[in-house]
C-alpha cells in the first residue's frame, strides 16, 4: 500500500537520519515490499508512476529511454539513491536511469517530494527517490520465473542469513523482451534486456560499533529508432541501440546507538558507468564516468527542558570524471574532464509534544563554477483528534552537467565553461489526517526555478550553446491522498494530482512546459486471503504537450491523456511454491509518452515464485 500519511513506516531521506514517517513535515511516499510482490511490475518506474506528482516519460517500449519528473521539474532534477549510494549517472549528465531498475531486487521504494538539496545537495530539485535492495530476513530465499506477451521472460533468485552479530543478502535478476517496433509498426521490434545485481551486509564489531558493505550492478541493453543520419535527419524507423552499465560499491562504519546521546558515521562509495550507442550495430560513441565520494556524520541528542532536540553536522567530499569519445567525428568530440566539490551541511530537529520543528543549512563548494548555499525549514503540528498541519521552504541545486560545459560538435554546439547552478526554492503546506486503518492528505505547493540551464543557438555562427536563463520558470500543483487498510485482507490507496509548470518563451511569456500531465491521479490495492494474494492498479496520466522536431520551425503538438491499467494474482499449491498470472495495460491503451514512440497494447504472463521465510 501506498500511505498517504505512514504511520509506522521508518523515512530515511526525509532528514540526514532516520525518522518515523508520521513525525517528519516532508512529503513522503513509501512503496513496500508487499505492494511491488503483489503487483508484480517488472521495472520500478512502473511503480513510481502510481505516487504522487510523479510523470513517467518512456521514449518506447519497457526498457528504453525512461524520464522521470517530481512536481514539474526537470528529468535531471531528481536525485537517486541505491542502498544508499548516491545513483546519478555521471556519464549521461547526471540523469538517473531509470530504466535499468529491476523491481525483483527491490524490497522498498521512498519518494520525497520537494528540493532537498540542503539535505543531499545537487539534482534533489524536484525530490529524492530512494530505493533499497532486498532486506535480511533470517534465513530465507526466493526464485522466480516469468514469461509472455512480447517475447518476455523474467528471472530472478534472492537469499539472505541474519543473525545477532550480522546480516547479508544478497540477489541477482535478469529480464528481457523482444518488445515492438516504436516508429511506426511496421519495421524491426526494439526490444531489452538488464542484468542486476546486488549485496548488502552489516557486522557488529563490538557494542555500538557496526560495519557495513553494500553494492550493485545494473547493466543493460535497448534497441530504439533514431534519427536519420542524413539530411533532412528526421526521426524514422533505425537500428540504433544503447549499451548501459552502472556499478557502485560502499563501505561504511556507524559508531554509537541511534538513540544514544553522541553518535556517527564515516563512509565512502565509488561508482563507475559505461554507455555506447550504436547503429547497425557499428558504434558511434561512448560515455564513461566515476565518481567517488568520502562523508561524515556526527549526531548529538539533548534535551532542554520539555524539548528533545537532535543537532547533525555532515561533512561530505566527491570527485567525479568524464570521458567521451566518439567514431564518426574521427575523435572531435572527444572529453577529458574532472570536477571536485566539497559540502558541510548542518541539520537541527526538535520536537516539543504535538510540535516538530526542522532546520538544515548546507553549503557546497564546487572548483568548476560558483558556490551554492541552500536551506531547508519545516514545522510539523499534530492539533489533536488524527489532525496534523505541515509546512515547509525548501531550496534545490543542480550542477551543470560536463556536456553544459565543455561538449563539442564540430560547427553545431560548444559548450559553456561560464555557467552557475540551476537554483530553486519552493513553498509547501498540508492537511493530513491518521485515524487507525484511514488515512488522508491534502498538500499544496508553489517552486520557482531560476538560472535554468537552456539551449542557444548564434545565426550569426549557427553554433548551439548553452546558457543560464535570465527569467524565472514556475511551477505550483496540489496533491490529494487517501489509504484504506482491512488488514491483510485488502489495502487500498489513491491519489490525484494538479501540476501546473510553466516557463518563459522567446517573447518572456509564460508557457506548458512539455511532457507534464495537468492532471494525474493513481489507485492501487493488493491484499492477502487464504492462498490468494493479489495485486491491481490503474493510473491515469492527462494531456501533455510534446515537440516536433521533424517539421520547420518546430511545433508544439498535444499527447492524448491515457488510463493504464494492471494486475496480478498468485495462488499458492503449497508451502512456499505460488503460481500466478498477470496483465499489463489491461485496458490496451494506444499511448505515447514521447512523441513518435509507440508503447506496448495489453500483455498477459504467468510464472511461479518459490520462497522460504519470505
Amino acid at each position: 500500500m501506498i500511505d498517504a500519511v505512514p504511520s509506522t513506516e521508518i523515512v530515511i531521506t526525509a532528514e540526514r537520519a532516520p525518522e518515523q514517517a508520521a513525525d517528519t513535515p516532508a512529503s513522503v511516499s513509501i512503496i513496500d515490499g508487499r505492494t511491488i510482490e503483489r503487483l508484480g511490475d517488472p521495472l520500478i518506474p512502473s511503480l513510481l508512476r502510481l505516487t504522487p506528482s510523479v510523470s513517467v516519460s518512456t521514449s518506447g517500449p519497457a526498457g528504453s529511454l525512461t524520464e522521470v519528473r517530481i512536481r514539474g521539474s526537470e528529468n535531471n532534477h531528481t536525485l537517486l539513491f541505491v542502498d544508499g549510494i548516491r545513483a546519478n549517472d555521471p556519464a549521461t549528465g547526471n540523469q538517473p536511469r531509470f530504466e535499468l531498475l529491476n523491481s525483483d531486487l527491490a524490497s522498498r521504494i521512498e519518494v520525497v517530494r520537494g528540493p532537498q538539496s540542503a539535505l543531499w545537495g545537487s539534482e534533489a530539485v524536484g525530490g529524492v527517490v530512494a530505493v533499497n535492495g532486498l532486506a535480511a530476513r533470517g534465513s530465507s530465499y526466493a526464485v522466480g520465473f516469468e514469461g509472455g506477451s512480447f517475447g518476455f521472460l523474467r528471472g530472478s533468485a534472492s537469499g539472505s542469513i541474519a543473525s545477532e552479530q550480522g546480516d547479508l543478502s544478497a540477489g541477482i535478476g535478469w529480464q528481457k523482451a523482444s518488445g515492438i517496433d516504436a516508429f511506426d509498426g511496421n519495421g524491426d521490434k526494439d526490444g531489452y534486456r538488464n542484468l542486476s545485481a546486488r549485496v548488502r551486509g552489516s557486522w557488529t564489531l563490538g557494542p555500538g560499533v557496526k560495519l557495513g558493505a553494500a553494492a550493485f550492478s545494473l547493466s543493460g541493453r535497448s534497441e530504439f529508432d533514431g534519427y536519420n543520419p542524413n539530411p533532412p535527419f528526421q526521426h524514422t524507423d533505425t537500428f540504433d541501440s544503447s549499451r548501459n552499465r552502472l556499478s557502485a560499491a560502499r563501505l561504511w562504519t556507524e559508531i554509537g546507538e541511534a538513540d544514544a546521546s553522541w553518535s556517527g558515521r564515516v563512509g565512502g562509495s565509488f561508482l563507475s558507468s559505461r554507455n555506447r550507442n550504436s547503429l547497425d550495430d557499428i558504434e558511434l560513441n561512448r560515455t564513461s564516468g566515476t565518481r567517488s565520494a568520502l562523508d561524515a556524520q556526527v549526531q548529538h541528542r539533548f534535551r532542554t527542558g520539555d524539548v528533545d532536540h537532535r543537532f547533525i553536522l555532515a561533512a561530505d567530499h566527491e570527485t567525479e570524471d568524464f570521458k567521451a569519445r566518439d567514431i564518426n567525428f574521427g575523435g572531435a568530440t572527444d572529453q577529458d574532464q574532472s570536477r571536485k566539490h566539497s559540502s558541510l551541511t548542518g541539520e537541527w530537529r526538535a520536537d516539543a509534544g504535538p510540535i516538530s520543528a526542522d532546520l538544515a543549512v548546507r553549503h557546497d563548494a564546487f572548483n568548476r563554477f560558483k558556490d551554492a548555499t541552500t536551506i531547508r525549514a519545516s514545522l510539523l503540528a499534530k492539533v489533536g483528534r488524527g489532525f496534523s498541519i505541515a509546512g515547509s521552504y525548501g531550496e534545490g541545486i543542480a550542477q551543470p552537467t560536463f556536456f553544459d560545459l565543455f561538449g563539442f560538435f564540430p560547427n553545431s554546439f560548444v559548450g559553456n565553461p561560464s555557467l552557475k547552478p540551476e537554483n530553486s526554492r519552493e513553498f509547501e503546506g498540508s492537511l493530513r489526517y491518521r485515524k487507525a486503518s484511514f488515512g488522508a492528505s491534502l498538500t499544496a505547493y508553489r517552486q520557482r526555478l531560476k538560472d535554468e540551464i537552456i539551449d542557444t543557438f548564434d545565426p550569426s555562427t549557427f553554433l548551439s550553446s548553452t546558457d543560464n536563463r535570465k527569467t524565472a520558470s514556475r511551477r505550483s500543483g496540489i496533491e490529494a491522498q487517501a489509504d484504506w487498510s482491512l488488514g491483510e485482507k485488502l489495502r487500498i490507496s489513491a491519489n490525484y494530482s494538479y501540476v501546473r509548470a510553466s516557463e518563459p518563451n522567446d517573447l518572456g511569456s509564460g508557457i506548458r512546459e512539455a511532457r507534464r500531465p495537468k492532471h494525474s491521479g493513481a489507485i492501487s490495492a493488493d491484499g492477502r486471503i487464504d492462498r490468494f494474494t493479489y495485486g491491481a492498479s490503474m493510473a491515469y496520466v492527462g494531456s501533455r504537450i510534446d515537440t516536433d522536431f521533424d517539421v520547420f520551425p518546430y511545433q508544439r503538438v498535444r499527447l492524448g491523456s491515457y488510463w493504464l491499467a494492471g494486475a496480478r494474482l498468485g495462488f499458492e499449491v503449497t508451502r512456499g511454491v505460488q503460481l500466478f498470472t498477470r496483465v499489463a495495460n489491461a485496458f490496451d491503451a494506444n499511448y505515447q509518452d514521447a512523441l513518435g514512440y509507440r508503447t506496448e497494447g495489453r500483455s498477459i504472463y504467468g510464472g511461479i515464485r518459490l520462497a522460504r521465510g519470505r
